[in-house]
């Protein structure tokens, strides 16, 4: 695992971050995603119709499930020091690019592509995310993830400090 100092993020823009572990999808994970969600189309849930039906002669893992994953993945990748808190901004770009049987063990690929910064605080950091199948050079997912990173509030030393101000007032150095 990766740690980024967010002071330190930009150095990181382009680059790969790292790779997850390979996770297997069982069966018994689709069908608690089925019951979870409600969506108990027979290619997710029924594995006796999925034998003689399907190409692949096995059940298919929900796109939503997939999906669902990247947060535990991206865990397992990187961490942030030096921030007051996170916030998933959301998702674009996502395509699910094959289905996917269940059983299939999959990870994900994490790369910076950029930043943009809103203010002195606050900067929203997009994440290229391609999760792959073990043993296949075709990738499963491609998104792209933001996040929006609030930097944590560094008081300045008392050398800055101005006396008679509230402590609203005071400056602060955000070592960004």
């Amino acid at each position: 695992m990766v740690t980024i100092d967010i002071k330190d993020i930009q150095q990181y823009i382009g680059r790969e971050i790292g790779i997850s572990r390979w996770v297997e999808i069982t069966q018994s994970r689709v069908s608690k995603f089925a019951e979870a969600t409600g969506n108990f189309q027979w290619v997710h849930v029924d594995a006796e119709r999925a034998r003689t039906e399907l190409p692949s002669g096995q059940t298919i893992i929900h796109n939503f499930l997939l999906l669902s994953l990247i947060p535990q993945f991206f865990d397992q990748i990187v961490s942030f020091s030096g921030l007051e808190y996170g916030l998933n901004r959301g998702a674009e770009k996502i395509r699910f690019i094959k289905p996917l049987a269940t059983g299939s063990k999959i990870r994900i690929r994490l790369k910076l592509s950029k930043l943009e910064y809103h203010d002195q605080k606050g900067q929203t950091a997009t994440f290229h995310i391609v999760m792959e199948e073990e043993g296949s050079d075709a990738p499963v997912l491609i998104m792209d993830l933001q996040l929006r990173f609030v930097a944590a509030v560094r008081k300045a030393p008392d050398i800055d400090r101005h006396p008679g101000l509230s402590d609203h007032h005071k400056p602060v150095a955000l070592g960004l």
